[in-house]
């Protein structure tokens, strides 16, 4: 009898592709949530920004409405009969657009609108290829 017993390695080749395949994958999903996070933390700052900068500039046109209330008129307040008119800045884009009838001590507000502060251009038309040589 022959009792030589032959030996025969474990089958790690294709354990060891999986199992390298599913490190990279963990690797990469890591590093997509690690940008994810930073990217929210990102906007989560400009987001407190944002609203930090229009309840300043709230604050400061309730201020001057305060003023009107008590019969003064600060620099920058347009008047046209009991209407009065100013805006406060809210960021380099934005204003925040007051308008107030006043009459006494009693006001109403008519508008109070954040708006945009840039110029916007339209463009006439599109530039589309004919199906010429150039475009």
């Amino acid at each position: 009898m022959n009792d030589k017993r032959r030996f025969f390695p474990p089958a790690t080749g294709g354990i060891s592709l999986l199992v390298s395949f599913a490190v990279l994958c963990l690797t990469v999903f890591a590093l997509l949530s690690l940008a994810t996070v930073q990217a929210n933390g990102r906007l989560m700052d400009a987001s407190i920004d944002a609203v930090r900068d229009y309840y300043e500039a709230d604050c400061e046109a309730m201020n001057i409405l305060a003023l009107l209330r008590i019969g003064t008129v600060p620099d920058g307040v347009a008047a046209a009969g009991d209407v009065y008119s100013y805006s406060c800045p809210i960021s380099e884009t934005q204003d925040l657009m007051v308008e107030v009838r006043l009459k006494g001590t009693d006001y109403t507000i008519l508008r109070w609108q954040a708006v945009s502060n840039q110029a916007v251009t339209l463009e006439d038309g599109l530039n589309v290829w004919d199906g010429g040589s150039d475009f």
